[in-house]
């Protein structure tokens, strides 16, 4: 089954020195707010998972969630986490950096998306992160 969400090595490279020096992190899609549709960094309980949001996956050993209302428009849809120079206008921990997350996607193929399964939502989801021995 291909991933719903994969990053880059470079982004990885990132996520892995904003976790040494932040801890814990996790992942939300931005729905619009702010960036546009940004792929948002936070710390550990910065920002709260909803009911509705969905658990697309893990990137770089973050978990990556989104918001239903918006996954159902990108659910064919797998999304690439990259980084390139420029500071964004949200509240995404790599800002100092002079870095901004950027989201890239490309449709998954028809064989591609039939092997996918639904994705965990709410609180499933969270369980599911923390049984990973991630808190969100």
């Amino acid at each position: 089954m291909p991933p719903r969400v994969c990053v880059t090595d470079e982004a990885a490279g990132l996520i892995a020195r904003l976790r040494a020096a932040h801890g814990p992190l996790l992942f939300h899609q931005s729905g619009g707010c702010c960036d546009g549709s940004a792929p948002m960094c936070y710390t550990e309980g910065e920002f709260r998972i909803g009911a509705a949001d969905v658990l697309l996956g893990f990137i770089a050993r973050c978990p990556f969630f989104m918001g239903g209302a918006q996954f159902d428009y990108w659910r064919h849809t797998q999304l690439i986490i990259d980084v390139v120079k420029g500071r964004g206008s949200g509240f995404s921990l790599e800002a100092p950096e002079g870095v901004r997350f950027l989201t890239r996607s490309r449709v998954f193929t028809d064989a591609e998306a039939d092997a996918l399964s639904e994705p965990l939502r709410g609180d499933v989801a969270l369980a599911a992160v923390r049984d990973r021995g991630v808190q969100a």
